[in-house]
């Protein structure tokens, strides 16, 4: 699965990362600085060292007149390990005088004065004036390296506590920096339909301010736009109501006064169609409310009392009386932060969608759960998949022959996401074969 692409993130791994290259950069370029000059200090020691050691040599062995042309003296020491090895030699090269480190057989570097590199060591050679002795002392590259390594690593001994603690520093200081920028993000997530109030721009950087004003703009035309459909929507239902209840009576007048006959179906025809639209006009009215927000409230209602007033409507009515079975479990509650009248909408029209929709000949089953869940089960065929998809979409309808106008569910979900519930449509029904279910779930 793809990961969000993230700025803070980002940030914070960049920033992080240069800052790592850079400091191993850094340490790099002190590492051969700081070799290049220990390298000329050890030469100016070991030259120095040399040149003492050469007049305390020469005269020492003038004194005990320690010289033995055919043997090699050893100068005893006390350490245990040796950083400079010498030896003496002789005009011939032979070894007359050695460290205990030093090598018995000479060192691969000529008699004469200067600095000589063999595989292992940076050998300094020094003779006296008389060009009778030279004495050659030794520096062992692993001695040079491993004070060049031990300085490295207390470079990089920092490095560790540094990498985590930057980490954490460069997260709170890019988490406070990008805060106003989440903070509007969240406010403009929060704006839809019922919610189309402008950003606050007060408390923005400047850099955010002329994003939350095109916002605002947009918001701006998108609530006059919408505005002036509800409007038109409501007006236009509103005045619609009147002339089509009197053009209704004066058509039921009529059929009553019509002999049986051609006329007398037309007129019944005419009749059914007036009804038709009354039923349209009353949709737009309701989709008009429930665009214009009507389904949220500050204060909790028990809806179960407006849901028990519904359901003995309906079963008044000798259109829709017998067929329905309601049902509410024990200690059942539907105490919610809802409209009372945005709520018997809803359930007006899910009723209304099962009886005209469902199998005649089956009941429609209305269920109070006990945790507040609402269930209104229809009999009938299993509706396709692909129409289940839509069905919430406004003036869509499935399969069917029946009347209506392709409101309802779009009405009932648009006001249940107002109070934060959700509406879910399942077909077939849950636990059976076929019919068709409206469940919904409101938060306590």
């Amino acid at each position: 699965m793809k990961r969000d692409r993230s700025i803070a993130r980002s940030l914070i791994l960049t920033l992080t990362s240069m800052m790592v290259v850079f400091w191993l950069l850094a340490i790099g370029l002190s590492f051969r600085v700081m070799q290049h000059e220990f390298d000329e200090i050890f030469d100016s020691a070991q030259q120095e060292t040399t040149q003492r050691l050469l007049a305390l040599i020469v005269d020492d062995m003038d004194q005990r007149d320690a010289l033995e042309p055919h043997g090699i003296a050893m100068l005893e020491t006390a350490a245990d390990r040796e950083y400079l090895t010498f030896q003496v030699r002789d005009a011939h090269g032979k070894v007359v005088l050695r460290s205990n480190d030093a090598p018995a057989e000479p060192f691969p570097a000529p008699l004469a004065t200067g600095f000589k590199d063999s595989e292992t060591a940076r050998i300094y050679t020094e003779s006296t004036p008389d060009g009778r002795l030279f004495l050659q002392v030794a520096d062992r590259f692993k001695n040079r390296r491993e004070a060049v390594r031990e300085s490295a690593v207390t470079l990089l001994i920092p490095l560790a506590v540094l990498v985590p603690s930057s980490i954490l520093v460069i997260w709170l200081v890019v988490s406070r920096s990008l805060k106003p920028l989440d903070a509007l993000r969240q406010d403009i997530g929060t704006k839809d339909g019922g919610n189309l109030a402008e950003l606050e721009t007060r408390d923005l950087p400047k850099e955010l301010r002329p994003i939350a004003r095109s916002v605002n703009l947009l918001l701006a035309r998108l609530r006059s736009a919408l505005e002036a459909e509800r409007e038109f929507t409501a007006n236009s239902a509103h005045e619609l109501r009147t002339p089509i209840a009197g053009a209704l009576a004066q058509t039921q007048r009529l059929a009553e006064e019509l002999p049986p006959g051609p006329t007398l179906t037309r007129a019944r025809q005419v009749e059914t169609s007036l009804i038709n639209l009354g039923r349209l006009a009353e949709k737009l009215l309701q989709l008009a409310r429930a665009e214009a927000g009507i389904g949220g409230s500050a204060t909790a209602a028990d809806l179960r009392n407006v849901l028990d007033m519904i359901v003995t409507d309906f079963e008044r009515d000798r259109r829709s009386s017998g067929r329905l079975h309601y049902s509410v479990a024990d200690g059942a509650s539907l105490t919610r932060s809802a409209d009372m009248d945005a709520f018997g909408i809803v359930m007006r029209n899910l009723i209304e969608n099962a009886l005209v929709h469902g199998d005649p000949d089956l009941p429609v089953r209305i269920s109070l759960e006990q945790d507040g869940v609402i269930r209104v089960i229809n009999g009938g065929a299993v509706v396709r998949e692909m129409d289940m998809a839509t069905l919430k979409k406004r003036f869509r309808r499935g399969q069917t022959n029946a009347s209506g106008s392709g409101l309802g569910l779009a009405i009932a979900d648009r006001i249940i996401s107002q109070m934060s519930g959700t509406l879910d449509l399942l077909s077939p029904a849950s636990g059976e074969a076929s019919g068709f279910e409206a469940r919904i779930r409101l938060p306590a």
